[in-house]
C-alpha cells in the first residue's frame, strides 16, 4: 500500500508527539495536526489496516516497524531540509512551511545528494 501524503503526516505527528514522551492519542494528533477528530479517526483507521499505526483497548497510538520506518524518514526529511534552507538564508518559518512540503516529493536519492553535499 502506497501512502498519501496524508498518511505520511499523521506517521510523522504520532512519532513527533511520543518523542516528547506522551502517550498519544488520535484527538491529540488532532489538536498537534489541527485536523477536524473525524478526519483523524476516518485516517487512523486507514492507518491501522494497512499495518502503519496499533490502537490498544485504551485508544493509545503506537507505531509498527513499518510505520515507524517512514515516520522517521519523514521527518529526517522535514528536520534537514528545514535546516538547509535557513542556511540558505531563508527565513525559519518559511523555511519550516517549504521543508513540510517537500519533504512528501523528493526522492531518497535527490535526498542523499544533499545530506552528502551539506555533510548532514
Amino acid at each position: 500500500m502506497q501512502l498519501q501524503e496524508s498518511g505520511e503526516m499523521y506517521l510523522e505527528a504520532i512519532l513527533v508527539l511520543s518523542q516528547k514522551g506522551k502517550v498519544v492519542r488520535s484527538v491529540d494528533v488532532s489538536e498537534y495536526r489541527g485536523y477536524s477528530k473525524p478526519s483523524v479517526s476516518r485516517a487512523i483507521g486507514i492507518l491501522k489496516n494497512g499495518g502503519y499505526v496499533n490502537m490498544d483497548k485504551d485508544g493509545y497510538l503506537t507505531l509498527t516497524d513499518e510505520g515507524r520506518a517512514i515516520a522517521e524518514n519523514i521527518y529526517e526529511k522535514h528536520q534537514l531540509l528545514s535546516k538547509f534552507l535557513i542556511e540558505l538564508g531563508v527565513d525559519e518559518e518559511t523555511a519550516t512551511e517549504d521543508a513540510c512540503k517537500m519533504e512528501h516529493v523528493i526522492s531518497d536519492k535527490s535526498f542523499a545528494a544533499i545530506k552528502k553535499h551539506w555533510g548532514f
